[in-house]
C-alpha cells in the first residue's frame, strides 16, 4: 500500500472507524485472547462497546505468536475495511530471554552489546506477533528514590543519549526492509526522570535551560536515529501534564524536532488530566490530548466516547483527527501489516529462537560486562575452595527485574546454579527473607559459613521493591539483611557481598562489613551463570557505574557532573564554615560515576595535548598511555570529561564527552587518542541557542569521573 493509497483509506472511513483508530485496549477486550469474555465491568466502566472494540486500532500487552495471529484474525473479520490491528508491549529489557535491567546495561558502556540485546529482544517479540517495544526509556535519573532508575542508563546526557540510538538500531534496524525488527517507541516525554522527592508520577519543575541543557537531548538522539514511536509522560512540566502540553508536543517535539510519528499516551494519561485539576470532565481532557498532538490514547476512553461531539461542535477540526489517524496508518504500513497483518509471527519460529542458546550466550555475556565491582581486599576471584552461600538471594529467582513479564522464574538461572558449575559442594542457607527473619534462619547461616573457607552473602532488593510505582524513601539494604551480613562478619572469614538491586542503593554499612563488593544489580535470565563467571575469575569484571551511588540518601540527588556555587567547598579561599557542604556528610558520591574496579590494575600515563590553543576548525587530539600493571588480561574503560570554565550560564565541573574501551594482556601497554572538537564544546546559552564561546577549558582523563588527570586549552575564535 502507497501513500495515496492510505489517504483513499483515509477518506473512506467513518468518524467511528477514525476515533477508534486512536484507541488502544488491554488483550482481554479482543475476541481470539486466551483470557478473553470477562471484560463486561471494564467496558462498563470505560463507556464501550463491543462496536467500539472492533474499531480499535491497537492491542496492548498481547503476545504469542497463535494467540496474536487468532486476534488479529478475527478482528478482520469484523473490519469494514480489513485495516489490521497494531500490537505493542513493554519489551524494555529483553523478551523471554531476559537482559539486565537498563541501568545495569548502562554500567557495561558497551554499545555493541547494549544494541545486541535489543535486536534480539526484537526478534524473540517478532515471531511472537509482536509490533511495537514501548522501548528505550531514556530519561536521565539523579535521584535513586525513583525506582525507575531501573529502566533507565544512568545520569550522563552523553552516555545517555549513546545508549538510546543502540537500542533503537538494535529494536528497529530498517524497519520496511529487515527481518524481525519491531517499532521502538521511546519514553517518558519529557523529564519523567526528575520527579520532586524522587516519588513516581510526581511533579517536575525545572527552567528550559535545564530541560534542554540535561533532559531533552537522549530523545532527540533516539528520533535522530529513526525512532518511530514517543511516549508522553505522567508529570506535569511548566504546570501543565505532558499529555496535554501543546507547547511540549507540538511545538517542541513536531514543529521544532519535525517529529512526525506516532505520540501515545502512558497508561490512562489522557483521563488522568482530571485528577491533575487541567481538565474538568473526559471531554475536556480529550480535546486537550488531541490539540497536544497526542495520536492513541492508551486503556482510558475519552477520545472514543468525545471526540465526535468535539468535531461536531468546532472545538476541535476533522483534520487534527484525521493527522493522527494517518501517521497510525502509516506506521502500519511501514509494518507492512496490509500485506501480511501476521508480519514476522511464527510459531515454529518462537521454538527456534526463544531461550536459544546463541541468546542465552548474549545474556550472559552482557550480564558480565554489566556486573561492577565495587571493593575487593585480595578475596576475589574465589578459588576452588570451601565456600559457603547465604543470603535470600541465594537461590532466588528474583533476579528478572522490573518489566521482565515475559520472563519465567524456571528459565532463570540462579546464583547458586552458577556457582555449583565451579564448586560441587557448595554450602548453601537463606539466613533471613528481604524484610524479616528469624533466629533459626540465622543460626542456621551461620552453620554452613562456618564450615566454609570463604563466604559469599546474596543481599537486595524484591523486583517489586524497585520500577514503576517503585519509588522509596530509605534505600538502604534492608536492616534483617544487614544483621546477616554482620553475623557472618564476625566469624572472621572472608565475606564477599552480592547486591541484587535496581537502583544505586546506601550501601556504607555493607562497604564496611564486606571484603569484597559486588554490584550485580538484576542480571537476567543467565545472571546466575554470569556472576559465577566474575566470583571465580573467569570474567574479569570491567563494569563502571553509570549512576552514582550516594554516601547518604540526604545527599540526593547526587551526580558527578553538578554545578559550583559560589561558595565552593575547596576553593582556595573557602571559610571554615560559610561554604557550600553538609556538616554531618561528605558533599561526593560514596561511589562516583565512571567507578569501578577489576581484577587487573591499570597505571595512566602523564596526559598529552597536542596544542595549548584550538580552533573551530583544527580540533585537539588529547593523548594517554594506559599500562596493565597486573598479572591478568583485561579491560579498562578510559573516560574523557572537559569543564567550560568561564561560561555565560555555569557549566559543570565535569561534563563526559568520550571514552575507550579498551583490553590490555598483562603488562600490555597502549596509547589512547581522543580528539575534543568545537561541537563537544557547545551548551545550551540563556536565549536557548546552541554554541560554545572561546576561552579556556579543561580537559580530564582518568578511570572514573573523580580520579583523573587534566590539562588546560583555550579555544579560541
Amino acid at each position: 500500500m502507497n501513500d495515496h493509497q492510505l489517504k483513499e483509506l483515509l477518506n473512506e472511513m467513518t468518524l467511528e472507524e477514525k476515533t477508534g483508530q486512536l484507541m488502544q485496549l488491554a488483550t482481554p477486550f479482543f475476541k481470539g485472547a486466551s483470557d478473553s469474555g470477562q471484560i463486561t465491568g471494564p467496558m462498563q466502566d470505560m463507556g464501550i462497546n463491543d462496536k467500539d472494540i472492533i474499531n480499535a486500532g491497537s492491542v496492548l500487552g498481547a503476545s504469542g505468536a497463535k494467540e496474536i495471529k487468532n486476534i488479529q484474525k478475527k478482528y478482520l473479520e469484523s473490519s469494514r475495511l480489513n485495516i489490521p490491528l497494531l500490537f505493542m508491549s513493554d519489551i524494555v529489557h529483553g523478551f523471554k530471554t531476559i537482559f539486565p535491567v537498563p541501568l545495569a546495561i548502562g554500567c557495561s558502556w558497551d554499545m555493541e552489546l547494549a544494541e545486541k540485546s535489543a535486536e534480539i529482544a526484537a526478534k524473540e517479540a517478532a515471531v511472537s506477533g509482536v509490533h511495537v517495544s514501548f522501548a528505550p526509556m531514556v530519561d536521565l535519573s539523579r535521584d535513586p528514590r525513583w525506582g525507575r532508575v531501573m529502566e533507565s542508563t544512568g545520569e550522563d546526557v552523553f552516555l545517555n543519549s549513546t545508549f538510546a540510538r543502540a537500542f533503537v538500531r538494535g529494536f528497529q534496524g530498517n524497519l520496511e526492509s529487515d527481518k524481525y525488527k519491531v517499532a521502538s517507541c521511546v519514553k517518558h516525554f519529557a523529564a519523567y526522570g526528575a520527579p520532586e522527592g524522587g516519588r513516581d508520577y510526581n511533579t517536575v519543575d525545572m527552567s528550559e535551560w535545564m530541560l534542554r541543557e540535561s533532559y531533552l537531548p537522549a530523545y532527540k538522539a533516539a528520533l535522530d536515529e529513526g525512532c518511530e514511536m514517543v511516549m508522553t509522560a505522567f508529570n506535569i512540566l511548566n504546570g501543565i501534564p505532558s499529555t496535554g502540553n501543546k507547547a511540549l508536543m507540538r511545538d517542541l517535539l513536531r514543529k521544532e524536532w519535525g517529529f512526525d510519528g506516532v505520540l501515545i499516551s502512558d497508561w490512562g494519561a489522557v483521563k488522568e488530566l482530571l485528577p491533575h485539576g487541567v481538565a474538568a470532565n473526559e471531554k475536556e481532557a480529550a480535546e486537550q490530548a488531541l490539540k497536544a498532538g497526542v495520536d492513541i490514547e492508551m486503556m482510558t476512553s475519552c477520545y472514543v466516547n468525545h471526540l465526535s461531539e468535539l468535531i461536531e461542535e468546532g472545538k476541535i477540526t476533522e483534520d487534527l483527527l484525521d493527522e493522527a489517524v494517518l501517521r497510525i496508518l502509516t506506521l502500519k504500513k511501514k509494518l507492512g501489516l496490509f500485506e501480511n497483518p501476521h508480519r514476522f509471527a511464527n510459531e515454529e519460529e518462537e521454538k527456534e529462537f526463544i531461550l536459544s542458546s546463541e541468546h542465552r550466550a548474549a545474556a550472559r555475556e552482557l550480564a558480565s560486562k554489566s556486573i561492577v565491582l565495587l571493593k575487593n581486599e585480595k578475596v576475589l576471584p574465589l578459588k576452588k575452595e570451601k565456600i559457603a552461600l547465604v543470603g535470600p538471594f541465594s537461590m532466588s529467582t528474583d533476579i528478572l527485574g522490573p518489566w521482565s513479564w515475559a520472563g519465567a522464574p524456571e528459565d532463570t538461572i540462579t546464583l547458586d546454579q552458577g556457582m555449583k558449575n565451579y564448586v560441587a559442594d557448595l554450602l548453601t542457607a537463606d539466613g533471613c527473607d528481604i524484610e524479616t527473619g528469624s533466629e533459626k534462619t540465622l543460626q542456621e547461616a551461620v552453620e554452613k559459613a562456618k564450615q566454609a573457607d570463604k563466604i559469599v552473602v546474596a543481599l537486595g532488593e524484591r523486583s517489586d521493591m524497585s520500577g514503576e510505582a517503585g519509588s522509596r524513601a530509605d534505600i538502604r539494604i534492608p536492616e534483617v539483611q544487614v544483621d546477616l551480613l554482620k553475623k557472618i562478619k564476625e566469624l572472621g572469614k572472608p565475606v564477599v557481598a552480592v547486591l541484587f538491586n535496581g537502583r544505586p542503593l546506601d550501601i556504607k554499612e555493607v562497604m564496611e562489613h564486606a571484603d569484597a563488593v559486588v554490584e550485580a544489580w538484576y542480571p537476567g535470565t543467565e545472571g546466575g551463570h554470569a556472576l559465577a563467571d566474575i566470583l571465580f575469575g573467569k570474567v574479569n569484571p570491567s563494569a563502571k557505574l553509570s549512576m552514582s551511588f550516594p554516601y547518604s540518601v540526604g545527599q540526593v540527588p547526587v551526580y558527578y557532573n553538578h554545578y559550583n556555587t559560589g561558595r565552593p567547598k575547596d576553593a582556595p579561599d573557602a571559610q571554615v564554615r560559610y561554604v557550600s557542604q553538609y556538616l554531618d556528610a561528605p558533599n561526593e558520591a560514596l561511589l562516583p560515576f565512571g567507578y569501578g574496579l577489576s581484577y587487573s590494575t591499570f597505571a595512566y600515563s602523564t596526559l598529552e595535548i597536542s596544542a595549548e590553543t584550538m580552533t573551530k576548525d583544527e580540533p585537539l587530539i588529547i593523548s594517554i598511555e594506559v599500562k596493565n600493571t597486573s598479572g591478568t588480561a583485561g579491560e579498562e574503560i578510559v573516560q574523557l570529561y572537559v569543564r567550560d570554565l568561564i561560561g555565560q550560564v555555569v557549566r559543570p565541573l565535569k561534563e563526559l564527552k568520550d571514552f575507550q574501551k579498551i583490553h590490555l594482556e598483562a603488562g600490555e601497554t597502549q596509547q589512547v587518542n581522543f580528539t575534543i572538537t568545537e561541537e563537544q564544546l557547545r551548551y545550551i546559552h540563556p536565549d536557548m541557542e546552541y554554541k560554545s564561546d572561546a576561552g579556556e577549558f579543561e580537559v580530564f582523563v582518568g578511570g572514573n569521573s573523580q580520579d583523573v588527570q587534566s590539562k588546560r586549552f583555550t579555544l579560541i575564535d
